[in-house]
């Protein structure tokens, strides 16, 4: 069990306690328990409340980031750590109900590769984060051949299998929910209701949230690389229709060419136009220099 954390000290004994309750379904099973915390470089005492579970349960483990690396990041230490034949990703701040375990490993007895989660609400969140959002997910659905499910969680049980598959993607610009869909297999949707969260706040604010969908939109698509040229060679037709238009119209009718202001206009809107369109292909450029530079993922200050 991959339990990314930043700044859960409130969270974390509580979320042991909710998933515990689980336990007795699993040693039925025959299935062992393990919780792997993945402190992301937290300023409180998370790692210290991390610490005290470790020693009263054996099978807990942790690792803790040298500095804040992010969620990515986090999880994918957890995959790389986690040693079961099923992981689960579980967010501490019990907006994963811990109670859909049960139905979620009866689907991979049932043959299914992965059991994954979405929210069929979003009770408890702003209008606006809401709303972009969904818009994030229609826009991905129309650029790109990868599946990203609308309200899709990072919440779900898997085989060692396919968190294999999911590791030899070892690209350093992740969007994890993007690479569920890439690698395939066969997967059981489970829907759920918005849950709030038990303690603390969230860490995501809308510019976050907007970054990430940056990050999604071109990891996983290269219509936006597309767009921009496409509105360059929209541009070059019109500015030649127009510059048909003035000559015939000087030829003809002997006016001068005037109205510098809406010059000036056309001037700025097509800059604009060029800005933005090489904004895109800086956002492609900026990815690719962080590939060719190899850094590490993470950094591990302590595990245990």
């Amino acid at each position: 069990m991959i339990c990314p954390c930043y700044n859960e000290e409130e969270s974390v004994s509580l979320f042991y306690q909710e998933v515990c309750k689980s336990k007795d379904y699993f040693k039925k099973k025959n299935v062992e328990m393990e919780f792997l915390f993945v402190d992301d470089g937290s300023s409180d005492g998370t790692l210290a409340e991390i610490k005290k579970l470790r020693e009263r349960d054996e099978g807990v483990r942790f690792v803790s980031f040298s500095r804040n690396f992010g969620k990515e990041a986090a999880m994918y230490a957890g995959l790389e750590h986690a040693k079961g034949d099923y992981v689960v990703i579980m967010d501490v701040d019990l907006q994963d109900p811990p109670s859909l375990l049960p139905e979620m490993f009866s689907q991979l007895e049932q043959g299914y590769d992965s059991a994954a989660t979405r929210r069929v609400t979003r009770k408890g969140e702003p209008v606006i984060r809401s709303l972009f959002a969904r818009m994030f997910y229609a826009i991905m659905r129309k650029i790109s051949k990868t599946e990203i499910v609308d309200g899709a969680r990072d919440y779900r049980l898997m085989t060692r299998k396919m968190v294999d598959a999911l590791l030899s993607m070892g690209e350093y610009n992740r969007f994890t929910k993007g690479m569920y869909g890439w690698v395939g297999f066969r997967t059981k949707w489970i829907e759920y209701e918005n849950v709030e969260r038990a303690k603390g706040e969230t860490k995501w604010n809308f510019w976050k949230l907007f970054a990430y969908s940056v990050e999604g939109i071109t990891a996983f698509s290269t219509v936006p690389l597309s767009i921009a040229a496409f509105v360059g060679v929209l541009f070059c037709a019109v500015a030649f229709i127009m510059i048909i238009f003035i000559i015939v119209r000087k030829l003809i009718f002997g006016d001068p060419v005037s109205g510098w202001p809406s010059l000036v206009c056309i001037i700025l809107m097509t800059s604009g136009v060029q800005f933005f369109c090489t904004g895109i292909l800086g956002q492609y450029l900026a990815k690719t220099y962080l590939e060719v530079k190899k850094r590490p993922i993470y950094l591990t200050k302590e595990e245990a």
